[in-house]
């Protein structure tokens, strides 16, 4: 799709320079140093030449078609640069300048007539306020920043020119190869969807490495990460998390951000590794471009001393992964081959002294246990260790297991050679056990997305003509928020239980609703002012008598008077109360990038103080609504331990998937909140003891 700009066969760089230092010079002597084969054509209506290159005035004085025109000219001077590039026959443009959208209005109008210029001729457009764009493996280094990076498996796709040249130096020091790197800046024209799927179809891009700092479209990036991810590692390192880290990105990128949350649901569902660290990019991305997958989450330890064994199992535990059970036979093999004094159990300690021999031999043992599925071997460079010898060795045996293998030489100077050998060699190599775990944990999530079940979302019968009636009277009144009464009313047609109800105004209905329903009942004010009914006394639980339900009306008509007396008051809602069971939580909120999002939570504590709650992007399918349960801390408390009876998670799992629908169907709810969603045991029905709902964009119509 991109070949021009990848792959291009011949580069005009507009606006070459002969003076060493200025970005139009350095294009030039990036793509001479870094060997590019084809036609490079510096364009310069002052110079002749420029490093033995001959200069053309323009590009029309070339006489020729060019695949890429780099425009390293000031951001007031682009769009008229681009538009002669473009009617000189260039098929693709890029732009190094800044001072565009992320400079203020001023830059955003300079930024728009660019686009324009290249919309006009149909030329995608690169930018601007970028780096550049490199390709080892075509010897293109279109940017300016040298030298062009080793060869390897991993492309980059980055927003931020600076965070590209860090990630080249690091790359550099850590003796990783690249297969490209792309600068988007801005993104007026190509974004971060546009790469990826580019990079999805080049055959030496082994894994894609994204920064982003914002995404233009959320549901074009779901589709495009998850048909890529389905044939190679997308690893993302998404900044803009915090409250300050978002105002300065979005000043950075011009653009506002969405809420992390979408983002991180986004990610799951598209299948993208998410890392939290520039050190976490680098280490994913490493592991996934050279490593087999795991089969499994059961990791095997060998290391040369106690402590960092101990570090290693913590880390493993802590990461929600298994430490392997070797098998007797393997255990066998291992106290045959290691001497009395060493550990034969996980982790395997090889002790101080051992020769790249001892190593190979527990590695080898390891990696042969059915047990198995990921190895990581420790060194710490000891009076007698060998680590460079002993990195030649076990990378040798890693490459010929079919099984992920994680090197951990831990240390400075003496370390050092030996790291560099596991670079040259092609296996990971990481600092400390917590990193290389890390990339295990990540490994095995990735695997997991790769062998999961086709996705099948289940459709319920439900009465949609009733919600439709709902919604059009509340937009047509110009009302955003829906009462509880009419929440359920929704829900209900959605196939969830509500408690039995009635709608009261005046004591006297009260009491005649609480008979009919039954005692002991529960008493809220109904109000489309009224968001919070307890603070302002608008809610009295668990009333058994006539006279606590009279009681109750006439306190709730003179507190909701004195408190809120410009709201408008639809009557009291008089509810059966519930008792038994386990509240639990379950809502969604619209996000303006990827729609809607789904919530889980048990209530009370784990909730409020422990924070204990999961997202996920709908349309979600029973497996998906199930995992959503299972990765929260309470899920235990849920299923139910030893002295403790559960409740049917079950029900919980499909009224996600009834609110993921209602969610789908109409785009005009912004929110729903079932707090607190009452779950008992299984086979029972779980109930809406509560309700809200919020549209979005009501208005009052004529």
């Amino acid at each position: 799709m991109l070949e021009t700009l990848f792959t291009p066969k011949s580069i005009a760089v507009v606006g070459a320079s002969r003076t060493s230092g200025k970005i139009g010079h350095e294009i030039v002597a990036a793509l001479v140093e870094g060997g590019f084969a084809g036609r490079i054509v510096p364009i310069n209506p002052l110079a002749r030449e420029v490093l033995g290159l001959r200069c053309f005035p323009s590009l029309a004085d070339y006489g020729a078609e060019v695949d890429l025109a780099v425009i390293a000219l000031p951001a007031a001077q682009t769009a008229d640069a681009a538009s002669q590039c473009a009617k000189a026959g260039a098929k693709a443009i890029a732009v190094v300048a800044a001072g565009f959208k992320e400079t203020g209005p001023e830059g955003a109008e300079l930024e728009r007539r660019l686009l324009a210029a290249c919309k006009e001729s149909r030329v995608p457009l690169l930018g601007p306020n970028v780096l550049g764009i490199m390709n080892t493996h075509h010897r293109m280094n279109a940017s300016f920043s040298r030298p062009l990076p080793a060869q390897g498996g991993i492309s980059v796709i980055c927003e931020s020119g600076a965070l590209s040249t860090a990630i080249l130096d690091h790359a550099a020091s850590r003796g990783i190869g690249l297969a490209g790197l792309v600068s988007i800046g801005n993104k007026a024209d190509l974004d971060e969807n546009d790469w990826l799927l580019a990079l999805g179809e080049d055959p030496k891009t082994a894994c894609i490495m994204a920064y982003l700092e914002d995404i233009k479209s959320g549901d074009e990036f779901i589709k495009a990460a998850e048909s890529v991810a389905s044939m190679k590692p997308v690893v993302v390192l998404k900044v803009g998390t915090t409250a300050a880290g978002a105002r300065a990105a979005s000043t950075h990128a011009g653009s506002p951000l969405g809420a992390d949350t979408a983002y991180g649901a986004a990610f799951r569902r598209a299948g993208v590794v998410r890392v939290e660290s520039f050190e976490g990019l680098f280490d994913c991305a490493v592991a996934l471009a050279g490593q087999p997958l795991p089969q499994g989450d059961r990791v095997a330890v060998v290391t040369n001393g106690g402590g960092p064994g101990i570090m290693a199992a913590d880390a493993v535990e802590q990461a929600g992964l298994a430490m392997a059970a070797l098998s007797p036979a393997t255990v066998a093999k291992l106290k045959t081959g290691l001497p009395p004094w060493a550990g034969t159990d996980n982790p395997v300690d090889v002790l101080a002294d051992a020769t790249p021999g001892r190593y190979t031999m527990a590695v080898d043992a390891v990696l042969a246990d059915d047990g198995v599925d990921a190895a990581v071997v420790i060194l710490t460079p000891q009076a007698a260790t060998l680590p460079t010898e002993t990195a030649r060795a076990v990378a040798q045996r890693a490459h010929l297991a079919g099984k992920p293998v994680f090197a951990v030489f831990m240390g400075g100077d003496r370390a050092a050679p030996a790291r560099e050998e596991l670079s040259a060699i092609g296996l990971p190599d990481y600092p400390a056990p917590a990193r290389a775990v890390a990339a295990i944990r990540a490994m095995c999530d990735y695997a997991a997305w790769r062998a999961r079940p086709p996705r099948v979302v289940m459709r319920f019968p439900v009465n949609r003509r009733r919600v439709e009636r709902i919604i059009a009277r509340h937009s047509k009144m110009g009302q955003t928020a829906i009462s509880e009464v009419r929440s359920k009313d929704i829900l209900q047609a959605y196939g969830f239980n509500v408690p039995a109800g009635r709608m009261t105004e005046t004591a006297e209905e009260a009491l005649e609703a609480a008979d009919r329903i039954g005692y002991p009942v529960v008493m809220k004010i109904a109000s489309p002012d009224v968001t919070d009914k307890s603070a302002v006394g608008g809610v009295r639980l668990d009333l058994s008598t006539p006279e606590q339900v009279r009681d109750a009306f006439d306190l709730m008509m003179l507190r909701i008077q004195k408190i809120a007396p410009d709201a408008r008051i639809e009557g009291v809602y008089v509810e059966k109360m519930c008792r038994g069971g386990r509240e639990v939580i379950i809502g969604m909120s619209r996000d303006p990038q990827f729609g809607p999002i789904l919530m889980f939570g048990v209530g009370g504590i784990f909730v409020e103080a422990m924070k204990d709650v999961t997202f996920h992007l709908a349309p979600i399918t029973a497996d998906e609504a199930m995992q959503m349960l299972k990765s929260t801390r309470s899920y235990g408390i849920l299923k139910g331990r030893k002295d403790e009876r559960g409740v049917d998670v079950r029900s919980i799992a499909t009224g996600l998937q009834r609110l993921s629908q209602l969610a789908t169907d109409f785009p005009d709810i912004a929110v729903v909140d079932l707090n607190p969603f009452l779950v008992g045991d299984v086979g029972t029905d779980p109930l809406v003891v509560d309700a809200a709902i919020m549209l979005s964009g009501a208005r009052r119509q004529p």
